[in-house]
């Protein structure tokens, strides 16, 4: 590691040794590390806020885990200010910032299937049931293989095993940005399908909720959030792929702009937007179901296809 032998790295010091042995060749700026962690603080109290008045529970646990762990992530990266040697400050930056935003776009996988309820399910080319098992089995296996490369990594005692556990993060990554591009598609072409498609073959019962304005820039916020990251992701790529000691994970200017801001963004477009605003109470009547079909899923007690379409 950087021509520094284990043993002189854990009796480093700032003063003692160069920062060529750290962890990372920089030390990682207290300010905007700890303003950083304070948004993503604020953020964790407003989507709590949020997601208990609205009671949208699944949105609310994938964004709070997210959050907190970028938080944790964040101090971490504080910590490794204080001793850049020390490998366990390394680790508690590396690992959540990696597989938090794994959370962040699981809640936001859940948004889709709600959105082509509120339009119509059978404008959709797959069930809505379909699209949020599909994407969150994805991000459950990205998720599986980011902490299982980040736990092999801390508890790495060789530099294969450090390589080993890097290599697998990367796969948790990449598949991660499949699945986000896959996502965008989805998006895209269930987006394009609804040119074609008059209001009045649309679901009855979200005719209000669809004109609303709120709920028409969620969809934008939404989209944003899912840009942002991507964007992200496809850096933290790159950032692993060069390796722990190559140039973009000893950039600091880059981390700060590419990381912390990207996620800071995206779960700022959804919190000012948030879904349990933009469905002002129609969230859970736009819920899907794993039992029902695809025909009948979602329509009033008693009530079926026909009926919707002559209200």
């Amino acid at each position: 590691m950087r021509s520094c032998t284990l043993l002189s790295i854990a009796n480093c010091t700032v003063e003692t040794c160069p920062l060529s042995c750290a962890q990372v060749e920089y030390l990682p700026t207290v300010a905007g590390n700890a303003t950083y962690a304070a948004a993503f603080g604020l953020l964790l109290i407003v989507q709590l806020g949020l997601g208990i008045k609205y009671k949208i529970w699944g949105f609310l646990v994938g964004m709070t885990c997210g959050l907190v762990i970028e938080i944790v992530g964040y101090v971490g990266r504080i910590m490794l200010h204080n001793n850049p040697f020390d490998f366990n400050n390394f680790i508690m930056y590396l690992v959540p910032l990696t597989i938090g935003p794994a959370f962040l776009a699981g809640a936001l996988y859940l948004c889709l299937s709600r959105i082509i309820i509120a339009y119509g399910q059978e404008i959709s080319r797959f069930s809505p049931r379909t699209y949020a098992i599909t994407f969150m089995t994805s991000d459950f296996v990205s998720l599986v293989l980011q902490g299982a490369g980040g736990g092999l990594a801390a508890t790495a005692g060789t530099q294969s095993g450090l390589d080993t556990g890097r290599g697998i993060m990367i796969a948790g990554v990449v598949f991660q940005v499949v699945s986000l591009l896959i996502f965008m598609g989805s998006w895209l072409e269930f987006a394009l399908s609804l040119r074609g498609v008059s209001e009045n073959n649309r679901d009855a019962r979200f005719a209000k909720l669809r004109a609303s304005k709120k709920f028409t820039w969620f969809q934008y916020a939404l989209c944003a959030a899912i840009v942002l990251i991507f964007i992200r992701s496809v850096y933290r790529v790159a950032e692993l792929q060069q390796g722990f000691t190559g140039p973009i994970a000893n950039d600091e200017v880059s981390f700060m702009i590419l990381e912390g801001p990207m996620i800071i963004l995206a779960v700022l477009a959804v919190t000012i937007l948030h879904p349990g605003v933009a469905f002002a109470g129609h969230w859970s009547s736009a819920a899907w179901s794993v039992k029902q079909s695809r025909k009948n899923a979602f329509l009033p007690s008693g009530s079926s296809t026909e009926d919707i379409q002559l209200q």
